[in-house]
């Protein structure tokens, strides 16, 4: 620049003319080099250990769970109150409460027909004993009446032989009587124990038919028996054939045994998913995962590999044509409030690693005219280079040739930016 103002001195009308030239040319270099140099994001080309991942979604379930049904022979269950789906519960909270009103009516007839029953009892017990008091006060006479009757049949050596004649007869008919009187008492007192079991037994039956209506309307309320978080199962019945089952709810009229809800033990938590024949030779047991799960955005969970299905099946809820794929069971390796049921899951299972390789994000890649390339900087400009890609896993990508660590290459194509 000193030599810049020197010459202008000594050339004023040249060197005014030849600096505006030279500023004007530098001006313009400079705004094509901001023009040609778009601000695309970039990454950096790394050489580091290269994981190869299986991806597959599953879902979290629960292996050991405790199963909430309807009460059987409870007749019409009409669902009053159901604990919405997902609720933490404590053991012993109530879970589900039905209509019980046919129950409290039919309880109430029963308590009357029981109430009846000991009354008829007492009563039938009452005059079996004041028939029993008549009976042996009747036996009481009629055996004073023949002792009475002997005696004047002892007398018959100094009575006529007529009047001798005639107390005999009287202490026949006196014995007689009270025969009849003792047998009467053995029939009254059989036939009043008879009427007394039958009563009894009367009582016993209404008293058993009360003893059911309670239990009957004790079980038309379900409590919790373990704590957890409960899993609403879906009405079928309410469901049409063009509509999609929903979980039972308050109005909903349930069938004797019919499952209403899942109480899952939350120690027993783990993903179910099904890996493709393909991919199945790349899985083994005991294998460490990586386990995201959707309804716990802010952060990831390791696991095993425990269950692995040694032959295929087919999955019908893939679509048609139906694949025929492997299931698999993935055990959380720790215990966390926030997992339920029902969450899907994307689970990431190592599967190779090369150590020193060179990784690229899996955006740095574009497919041009059938080749690989990269748009690698080179100061102010991006060239398309190509590349050969040994892998893919997830979102990053094994080069094996075209590329050195250090380099950087971008994440978006600079001519679709322009």
């Amino acid at each position: 620049m000193k030599h810049l103002f020197q010459f202008v001195r000594r050339f004023p009308k040249t060197a005014s003319v030849s600096a505006c030239f030279l500023l004007g040319m530098i001006l313009f270099g400079t705004i094509r080099m901001a023009r040609s140099n778009p601000k695309l994001p970039l990454a950096e080309v790394q050489k580091k250990e290269f994981v190869d991942y299986v991806e597959l979604r599953g879902e979290v379930k629960a292996l050991h769970f405790v199963t909430i049904t309807a009460p059987a022979g409870a007749g019409d269950l009409q669902i009053m109150k159901i604990v919405p789906n997902g609720s933490k519960v404590k053991k012993g909270d109530v879970l589900v409460e039905f209509d019980a009103t046919t129950a409290q009516q039919k309880y109430a007839q029963d308590l009357s027909s029981l109430k009846s029953a000991d009354a008829e009892i007492k009563q039938s017990t009452a005059a079996a004993r004041l028939k029993e008091e008549q009976d042996i006060t009747d036996v009481t006479k009629a055996r004073f009446d023949a002792e009475s009757a002997k005696m004047d049949a002892g007398k018959q050596e100094i009575l006529s032989a007529i009047d001798g004649a005639e107390a005999r007869l009287t202490e026949a008919n006196a014995r007689r009587k009270l025969q009849e009187a003792e047998e009467k008492l053995a029939a009254d007192r059989l036939a009043a124990a008879g009427d007394l079991a039958s009563k009894k037994k009367k009582k016993e039956e209404a008293a058993y038919q009360v003893q059911l209506d309670e239990r009957t309307i004790h079980s038309l309320v379900l409590h919790a028996p373990q704590d957890g978080l409960i899993v609403l199962q879906n009405n079928w019945r309410a469901s049409g054939p063009m509509q999609p089952s929903t979980a039972f709810k308050a109005g909903d009229r349930a069938w004797p045994g019919a499952a209403l809800a899942e109480l899952p033990d939350p120690s027993s938590l783990r993903v179910s998913g099904r890996i493709e024949e393909a991919l199945r030779g790349r899985i083994r047991k005991g294998q460490s995962v990586i386990i995201r799960v959707d309804a716990v955005p802010d952060g990831s969970f390791n696991g095993t590999v425990d269950e692995i299905s040694t032959t295929a099946s087919m999955d019908f809820n893939a679509g048609w044509p139906f694949p025929r794929d492997f299931e698999m069971g993935i055990s959380f390796s720790q215990a966390d409030s926030r997992l339920t049921p029902g969450m899907g899951a994307v689970v990431r299972i190592a599967v190779d690693r090369v150590p020193d390789g060179i990784v690229i994000p899996s955006a740095a890649v574009f497919r041009k005219e059938g080749r690989n390339v990269v748009y690698l900087r080179r100061g102010s400009r991006f060239e398309e280079t190509p590349v050969e890609v040994a892998r893919r896993s997830g979102d990053e990508v094994l080069i094996d040739k075209g590329l050195q660590a250090g380099q950087q290459v971008a994440l978006k194509d600079p001519a679709a930016q322009r």
